[in-house]
């Protein structure tokens, strides 16, 4: 679908997002886990890695967003 108007544009870029997100949680989720259960960090590092993995998260959330968008309006393929 090729948005002709802003509110389509909106519509578009928020159903990708919501689907980028879920596609990417269980990633993240992983990072969290296995950093909570390194036992050779300490709590801080664990929280500062975390911290990290979610910065990370984010970006890739937004990039691929940005792909997946652009992809639909030019009609690019895989």
């Amino acid at each position: 679908m090729v948005p002709v108007r802003k509110e389509d544009l909106r519509k578009l870029v928020s159903e990708t997002t919501v689907e980028i997100y879920e596609e990417l949680t269980p990633h993240l989720v992983r990072l969290i886990n296995e950093t909570k259960q390194d036992a050779s960090l300490t709590e801080a590092q664990k929280q500062d890695e975390i911290a990290l993995h979610m910065m990370g998260y984010v970006k890739s959330c937004t990039n691929e967003i940005m792909i997946e968008v652009l992809a639909e309006i030019l009609g690019l393929e895989e």
